[in-house]
């Protein structure tokens, strides 16, 4: 442990010699000062760990020293020490963002503890961490062979959300790889697993997950058949471990029910995955009995303009048309600001739908945008931005009123999103889709082995847009790059987040039901 120096400041600091010749044993190095003008003098002229503060004194007061030494280095931890327990000096106290507090007489193990929780605290945990991962490591190992239904996979992608948020924080990276590495082959082991089952899904007598066409009518039905007006939130490009992020946040206002998990059918792309949930329909289905609203991806215009629609239609099918409900997408700060403002509104609706874009304009904006490459380099700071935003959303302000006015909240996503590290290389014609991590059309040369080839996407409910059309959707952390202008297209594009493919960040995304506290 390298020396730790601490100021210690009490007018009667001769009585706390004992403790004095505690701390030094165990390698600590005490500064004294008897008097509050005396300890600012020291702090100002050296660098101390902490400081134990007493907090009634003859001339400066214990509250008066702290005021100024907060003012001078406020990250420098304070430890008020009192004979008092007056609830008002307390809270003056711990309103001016002490470390701890203690109360006359103290011993000298009280002492050592808070020292520890106060300046150990990040390495003890760490080191805890560490070790906790490295017996799991092996665990995840041996499980992952093991994995073969879709709910084995839904619990080892937590298991591995899990581990990377706890590691977030520890200095030791070669952990954070390690778990990153075990991340790399769960992707492959899914990947396959996904090319064996998903077209067996579409067959109705099947074993399957809840996918986007059943997510309406098997997650979100019985809720509103409880006669309570609910807020359903559909935050496009939310990843599980984005909604870990801020989590807590929602949690001051709600209480969470029931959190589940459902599979964003492939493509994971926006008018293919959130199309299907609004319409209760495949997309083969959508071009075959709307063929007003659906456009395939070589078609001009809007892919997902008609989701309000969509919805009115799905519910008449389900026969709940007589359901007060409203939509509303939003997808700027101005229009979520709006809806904020006029939010109680809709406090007679049996159900209000927000489609709220905004991690999926942060993940283009990440392909788009230096200064937003460096904001979102890792997953970590990916999370980290996702909630720095989230705090500060119209999103939350609705939230918060909807807890008032008593409504429940539900919240999902149509996929979510993986940052791409490696390229395969595709040849297609004019007509073949511009997508990163699949592409339609016809006549495409590609690598296999990166690849989940469909060639009749009927087998997968998906529309064909010529006779001989096929989809490839990339596997692990793949993008597909064209072979013209390849090193320019490779360059641009590593290192951001794109969606479309097979893993487990874009396929397994959370269905979370909340209640007002």
């Amino acid at each position: 442990m390298n020396e730790i120096n601490i100021l210690w400041v009490d007018d009667e600091i001769d009585m706390l010699k004992p403790h004095i010749l505690f701390l030094e044993k165990k390698n600590y190095k005490v500064t004294t000062a008897n008097n509050g003008q005396d300890a600012l003098e020291l702090f100002d002229e050296q660098n101390f760990d902490i400081v134990f503060l007493d907090e009634n004194m003859p001339g400066l007061s214990g509250l008066e020293v702290l005021a100024e030494m907060k003012e001078k280095k406020s990250s420098t931890p304070v430890i008020m020490i009192t004979k008092s327990e007056e609830e008002m000096i307390m809270e003056e106290a711990i309103g001016s963002k002490i470390a701890d507090y203690l109360i006359k007489p103290v011993n000298p193990n009280q002492i050592l503890l808070s020292l520890k929780k106060n300046l150990d605290n990040s390495r003890l945990v760490s080191s805890k961490t560490t070790l906790d991962y490295q017996k799991e490591f092996r665990k995840i190992a041996m499980d992952m062979a093991m994995v073969r239904t879709y709910e084995d996979w839904v619990d080892m992608y937590k298991r591995l959300i899990f581990w990377e948020m706890e590691l977030e924080n520890i200095e030791d990276q070669s952990m954070v790889e390690i778990l990153e590495s075990q991340k790399v082959e769960a992707n492959s082991q899914f990947g396959k697993f996904i090319e064996r089952n998903y077209e067996d899904w579409f067959d109705p007598k099947a074993e399957k997950p809840v996918l986007s066409h059943n997510l309406f009518r098997e997650l979100v039905i019985p809720e509103i058949k409880k006669k309570q007006p609910i807020l359903f939130v559909v935050i496009d490009n939310l990843r599980y471990d984005q909604w870990r992020a801020f989590e807590s946040v929602v949690g001051n206002h709600y209480k969470l029910e029931k959190e589940s998990a459902y599979f964003s059918i492939l493509p994971t792309a926006t008018q293919y995955a959130r199309n299907a949930i609004f319409s209760g329909l495949t997309p083969l289905e959508m071009e075959k009995k709307y063929p007003q609203y659906w456009k395939n991806d070589v078609d001009d215009g809007g892919k997902n303009l008609y989701e309000a629609e969509f919805l009115t239609e799905q519910l008449r099918r389900l026969g709940l048309s007589a359901l007060k409900q409203e939509y509303y997408k939003i997808t700027n700060y101005r229009d979520g600001k709006k809806l904020a403002d006029n939010f109680k509104t809709l406090k007679d609706n049996d159900i209000t739908t927000v489609v709220y874009n905004f991690v999926d304009m942060l993940s283009h904006a990440k392909t788009e945008m230096d200064v937003v490459k460096e904001l979102a380099s890792n997953d970590k700071a990916y999370r980290s931005l996702t909630l720095s935003w989230f705090k500060n959303s119209p999103l939350l302000e609705m939230i918060q009123q909807a807890q008032s006015m008593g409504m429940r909240l539900i919240i999902t996503t149509d996929h979510g999103t993986i940052n791409v590290k490696n390229p395969s290389k595709v040849i297609g014609d004019r007509n073949t889709s511009l997508n990163l991590r699949y592409k339609t059309g016809r006549s495409l040369t590609f690598e296999e082995r990166d690849v989940y080839h469909v060639k009749d996407p009927k087998s997968i409910q998906l529309p064909a847009i010529n006779m001989s059309s096929s989809f490839i959707f990339a596997k692990n952390d793949l993008f597909l790059a064209y072979v013209n202008n390849y090193n320019h297209y490779v360059s641009y594009y590593r290192n951001t987040y794109q969606h479309g493919g097979i893993s487990l960040e874009e396929m397994i995304v959370p269905f979370l039901v909340l209640n007002p506290r």
